[in-house]
């Protein structure tokens, strides 16, 4: 039976996923479909489409190279010449098949290309699924900065297809649970409870439903980020600063990866400026760092950090922006640290990896 939440005007779909993209296909007879692809979702997703629909035989790929240090303007604009060399018109479909990067990427090419064209998101990472591909953001990187360019852009369907997550290793299982963690952590303290009890290896589609529930729920009431959907941003002002600074390393973070490590500092200024408890903040600490790499950072490292933390889109009149949890399951937004404050976060972090 199929299985759906309504959002800003789309279905996300979160059972026979892969039959309702059939069924969309069929009814909405676009003039051209496009998949965009990595090279990952290229040679083990694709075919799961093919295979659970034989019918579908006239389309177009698109491929670009995984990986963060590649959602940029140059990549951009190598999708939007393949569409045109293909010949995609404004009745022409994108179907973005992949994780965050293809998601985030696809849409705003999809968004800009002659002014607009339709986008679905089949999302193929854990991250993807219970995060990115839904709430209608779409975006590109710039001089390493996250998402600096892009629009709010709905898609005309999200089809969550569980049986991706078989292709992922363990590493990026993580990276998308980080995000089920935050969801725990803004919204519902018993899922945040819950999910410090699972094996990561066995997520499933009511796990799933449940963090979109989450999500929908908030970007339903703010489509455009201008109260409550800043809530889904806890952990992400310093997540997305250390994700920048280590794109420039030879070991580059995944998103979820940088995103625990900022839920552990921004739950500390939780606790300095927002009146977390301090056994929740050391219940918060104890279950990232029992469950993520700890990733080495250097005190020098906090200049940088902070230097794009300046350019981060939450920030208002030169004051570096959070959203901040008061408690485990309630969020607040529109908070504010100083840099010295931040320092301290970043110290705090360092000090806990020490332990």
């Amino acid at each position: 039976m199929t299985r759906a939440l309504e959002s800003t005007g789309y279905k996300i779909y979160v059972q026979d996923a892969l039959e309702e993209l059939g069924r969309f296909l069929e009814e909405r007879k676009y003039s051209k479909i496009f998949f965009l692809v990595d090279r990952h979702t290229a040679e083990h997703c694709l075919p799961l489409i093919q295979k659970a629909l034989p019918e579908l035989t006239e389309f177009d790929v698109i491929e670009i190279e995984p990986g963060e240090e590649n959602k940029n303007i140059d990549f951009c604009i190598g999708i939007w010449k393949m569409l045109l060399d293909f010949g995609a018109d404004r009745k022409s479909l994108l179907i973005n098949l992949g994780g965050g990067v293809v998601c985030d990427m696809g849409s705003f090419a999809a968004a800009t290309y002659k002014r607009g064209i339709d986008f679905v998101q089949v999302p193929t990472s854990l991250l993807a699924q219970v995060d990115a591909a839904v709430g209608g953001k779409t975006g590109i990187d710039m001089d390493q900065v996250k998402n600096c360019i892009g629009t709010f852009t709905q898609p005309k369907a999200v089809f969550i297809e569980t049986e991706f997550l078989k292709t992922l290793d363990n590493r990026q299982l993580i990276a998308g649970y980080a995000e089920m963690l935050k969801h725990g952590l803004i919204a519902d303290k018993s899922y945040f409870i819950y999910l410090q009890s699972i094996d990561i290896k066995s997520i499933n589609t009511e796990l799933i439903y449940k963090s979109l529930l989450i999500k929908n729920e908030v970007v339903i009431s703010d489509p455009s980020e201008q109260n409550l959907r800043k809530t889904l941003n806890f952990g992400h002002t310093i997540g997305h600063a250390l994700e920048s600074y280590f794109l420039e390393s030879t070991t580059p973070l995944l998103h979820g990866e940088a995103l625990a490590i900022g839920m552990i500092c921004e739950a500390f200024l939780s606790k300095q400026l927002n009146g977390l408890a301090e056994e929740e903040l050391v219940q918060i600490c104890n279950c990232i760092k029992a469950k993520f790499p700890m990733i080495p950072l250097s005190a020098g490292a906090d200049l940088a950090l902070i230097h794009y933390m300046q350019n981060d889109k939450k920030n208002e009149a030169g004051k570096i922006g959070f959203a901040l949890i008061n408690q485990i399951g309630s969020c607040d937004y529109d908070q504010y640290a100083s840099p010295e404050e931040i320092k301290n976060s970043l110290e705090f972090y360092r000090n806990l990896i020490r332990a």
